[in-house]
Formats: C-alpha cells, sequence, structure tokens
C-alpha cells in the first residue's frame, strides 16, 4: 500500500524505520452529455412487481456500508471532466452489471457530488440520497441473472475522504490539477460504484482537463483529443480491478514510455520536479519486474509503470493498478513493494479489509527477497532482528509487530497496521522455514497463479498451503503467528 507504511503502512514497512504509515465483459461504451448545472434532488419510492432492494453494503467486518448487494459491475465507463481552477468535476458513469438476485432497487457508493439524473437502461429512474449512498429504483424489477446498465449523471466538487487512521484519499488537490485516491474508500469521491474489493471490473475512463495539463490513469491509452483549449485523454483497463486499485491523476508531466524484457509496456509520469530524482530508480522498473516475475510468476497486467507526484501531493505511496503512485520519488525498495503488490493485492485482491495482509505481508516479503538476492542481507537475518526488537531504529516501532495479529486487526483504524506489514511477512517467513526455499518459490507463483484476477480471503490461503504440503504441520505458525495474540514465545520450533 502506501508509505506510512501503507505501501502505507500506517505503521512500518521497510527497515529503514516506520514511516507515518473475474471475467471481463465486453461493454458497450454510453457516450451521454456532461453537464456542469448542479441539481439535487431525486424521487423514492419503487416499482410494482416480486424482488426486494439490494443492501446497501456487503457487511465487511471493518467498513460495513462499503460496497452493495444484489448486483456484480462488469464495466465502469466514465466520461469526466475536471477544471482545477474552479474545483469543478463534472461525469458521466455508465456501469453495466448483472444482478444477482431480483431487485426492485439497488444502490451505489457516492460520497459528496450532486446528482443529476440517472437512467437503467435508457430510462429516468428514481432516485435518493442518504450519505454516501445512492439509491436506485428501475422502472421495472430487474430479474435476477439479468445483465443492465445504470447511468449516473453528477457534477461538483469532488471531496477529501478521512480514514480512520486519519490518513486522507479520495480526490487530493494538487499544486497543478489533483490525484484520486481509493484505498480503501475514497474512489466513491469520484465517482458512483460498488467500492468494495470482492467486486472487480474493467474500466473505460475518458478525463477531459485544461490543455497543457494531461490525465492519467490505470490500463493502456487509448486516445487523447484536443478541442479548443481542453483535451480528452481516454484510458482502458481489461483486466479486472477493485475499484480502491482506481487512480485519476491529473496535471503536469513529463511521460516516457519504455519496456520490459518480453515487450511489456512500461509508461511512467512524473511530475517536473521529481524528474531528476526518479530518472534513476524508475529505470530500473523492467529489472524489478523480471526479477519478481521469477519468484512470483509471470507479471499479470498489460502494462507496467509508476506516477510520481510531489511529496507534498499525498502522504504514502500507494500501489494503483498498473502504475502505482509515489509521493516524490521513491527508492528502489519502496519500488519493489508497490510492483510486488500487482501479483498480491492487484491481481490477487483481498475479499474483505480484514485480509490486508494478503497484500502488504506478501509485499514487505518481496522486500526481504530483493535485499537477499541483492547483497543486502538474507530474509532469516531480517526475521531474526524484528524478532529480537532490533530491526527498526525505535523501540516502540519493534513493539508494535506483536500488537496484534497480522489476520486479527482489532478495527477499521488498524486495517494498515505494522502487524499487517511486518508480522504477516514473519508468517511467510515461517512458511518458507517450513517447506524449504523451492517448494516456498512455487507456493508463491501457485498462490498468484491459482487466484489470477480474482479475490480470496486469509482461509483460502491458509487451505492452499496446506494442501502444497500435505505433509507439513502448519498448525502452529497460524495458531501462534497468523491469529496469536502477542509475541510467540519461539521464533521457530527446535
Amino acid at each position: 500500500m502506501r508509505p506510512r507504511l501503507r505501501s502505507r503502512p500506517r505503521g512500518p514497512r521497510r527497515p529503514r524505520g516506520p514511516r507515518p504509515p473475474a471475467v471481463a465483459v465486453a461493454v458497450a461504451l454510453v457516450v451521454v452529455a456532461v453537464t456542469a448545472a448542479g441539481c439535487a434532488g431525486g424521487a423514492s419510492g419503487g416499482p410494482g412487481g416480486s424482488g426486494g432492494p439490494g443492501s446497501a453494503g456487503v457487511g465487511d467486518p471493518y467498513f460495513p456500508e462499503a460496497g452493495n448487494g444484489g448486483y456484480d459491475v462488469s464495466h465502469y465507463a466514465l466520461d469526466l471532466a475536471y477544471d482545477p481552477a474552479a474545483h469543478h468535476l463534472t461525469g458521466t458513469a455508465t456501469i453495466t452489471a448483472r444482478a444477482t438476485e431480483d431487485l426492485t432497487a439497488l444502490n451505489l457508493d457516492l460520497e459528496g457530488l450532486d446528482v443529476e439524473r440517472v437512467t437503467v437502461d435508457g430510462t429516468a429512474a428514481r432516485w435518493r440520497r442518504a450519505g454516501q449512498e445512492l439509491t436506485v429504483r428501475p422502472p421495472k424489477v430487474l430479474e435476477g441473472g439479468r445483465t443492465f446498465r445504470v447511468t449516473v449523471r453528477y457534477s461538483g466538487a469532488p471531496v477529501t475522504v478521512t480514514d480512520p487512521d486519519g490518513s486522507e484519499e479520495g480526490w487530493l488537490r494538487t499544486a497543478d490539477g489533483a490525484v484520486a485516491l481509493g484505498q480503501p474508500t475514497g474512489s466513491m469521491a469520484w465517482f458512483p460504484g460498488n467500492h468494495h474489493p470482492s467486486d472487480k471490473a474493467t474500466y473505460t475512463v475518458t478525463a477531459t482537463v485544461p490543455k497543457g495539463l494531461r490525465a492519467v490513469s490505470n490500463g493502456e491509452p487509448a486516445g487523447e483529443r484536443t478541442t479548443g483549449d481542453r483535451t480528452a485523454f481516454t484510458w482502458r483497463t481489461t483486466e479486472p480491478m477493485a475499484s480502491y486499485l482506481a487512480v485519476l491523476a491529473v496535471g503536469r508531466y513529463e511521460a516516457r514510455r519504455t519496456t520490459a524484457p518480453g515487450g511489456l509496456p512500461v509508461h511512467t509520469f512524473v511530475d517536473p520536479r521529481q524528474a531528476a530524482a526518479s530518472r534513476a530508480v524508475l529505470a530500473r522498473i523492467p529489472d524489478v519486474v523480471e526479477w519478481a516475475e521469477g519468484w512470483f510468476g509471470p507479471y499479470p497486467f498489460s502494462s507496467a509503470g509508476a506516477i510520481v507526484e510531489r511529496p507534498e501531493d499525498a502522504g504514502y505511496a500507494l500501489e494503483t493498478q498498473n502504475r502505482p503512485l509515489f509521493p516524490g520519488a521513491p527508492d528502489t525498495v519502496l519500488l519493489v513493494h508497490e510492483l510486488a503488490h500487482q501479483w498480491y493485492g492487484d491481481s490477487v485482491t483481498p475479499r474483505t479489509w480484514r485480509d490486508m495482509w494478503l497484500n502488504e505481508g506478501f509485499a514487505v516479503y518481496a522486500e526481504w527477497l530483493w535485499r537477499e538476492d541483492h547483497g543486502g542481507g538474507t530474509a532469516q537475518e531480517t526475521f531474526d532482528a524484528m524478532y529480537a526488537g532490533t530491526y527498526f531504529p525505535d523501540a516502540a516501532t519493534n513493539e508494535a509487530i506483536w500488537s496484534f495479529p497480522p489476520a486479527r486487526p482489532p478495527d477499521a483504524e488498524h486495517i494498515s497496521g505494522v502487524p499487517v506489514y511486518q508480522r504477516g511477512a514473519m508468517v511467510l517467513h515461517r512458511i518458507r522455514q517450513t517447506v524449504g526455499d523451492d517448494a516456498f518459490r512455487a507456493l508463491l507463483r501457485g498462490w498468484a497463479k491459482d487466484h489470477r484476477h480474482g479475490t480470496a480471503d486469509t482461509g483460502d490461503f491458509t487451505s492452499y498451503v496446506e494442501k502444497a504440503a500435505p505433509d507439513e504441520d502448519f498448525g502452529g505458525i497460524w495458531s501462534d503467528w497468523l491469529y496469536g495474540e502477542g509475541k510467540p514465545a519461539r521464533p521457530f520450533e527446535p
């Protein structure tokens, strides 16, 4: 996640000390005129017929209002226009989804922004707002199994969302534009949707910005057109993506395209003030990807890259899909961390926010492996220093490793806490100690392959490990390291 250490930890990640811390469905893109006029309101009341409303939330253990029940999104088509000087966003979101039950109403997550019009399959629909919930009542029941399309036209001043741990996401204004970040719930600040990692979809994003600025999103560039004093940039993401991994960056950037081994495109977009400091480390992206493929298997997406903003523009790095975002020039270890997330977190996505250690523990362990393979100390030495309480320079961070088990953060404030990162990595090292290096490498690659572009939870992972090494006993690792309270009595069994 972000550097605090959330890739952040909202707790530490790097050894040099803590930081504050599926299936793609072809869709017809509907182009709807966008208006800047503000309009509030909407009628409530349901249609006749059988069925019921989809739930306003999927029951996530830490963010129960996030996401929505009753449907599964296959594609988002977002047509956006942003004026940084006025801080005004207009948008049309066309959401293609399949009803998983008979629906008389469905909810979308949308924070702030004024809704102007909603249609379902081209027909005007009733709607109402209540907090982050936009409830849509289609003209007739959406039968289970049916594919439908909801179009929402909206506008306003996009907001910044503050997380339970105090960090900020959503729409972050920058010196020359803005950057939109989503982990865990910030994406609802710039487009309506089913904002929970359990529902992944493909995306087409067109963003129109003042001429001279650039709009960068996920996936591949799919067109650029200037009309008068405005330029529209289109991006297309064909691999499934959780909405928290969607990014939109607006500003002035130095854009470069290179290739990694095998011809993989590498797109980088760097704030001009960060270009000199970033050049050498970003040039290592092809090498890092090639190294990571040796441990984790084939790279899971159609391109790699990075977005580098100014340090004051965002308080953390984030593994946005295809091209992670960095607040200032990253060092190599942070680059390794965020690129490892492309396998663990972006391709294999946590089913709930309780499963964050499956993102962060893996990305931290990638740091350990990188240092081990590049003369920076073995993973065993890192593990031993962490267990001994000498890994970080301050005692409080070393002690925080044992403050709760990585698979059971106490609340939403701690899903990016130190144990999720560091003790999560220690769980993986205990597995490696148990099965040996060759079997461990095969396990990392197999986990990424079997859950490619899907979602998984902790139970899926422990079952996978046990099936991959049926002759080994992992009970002590699960009870002491993954789920157990406090520091285990021994770093490993004799």
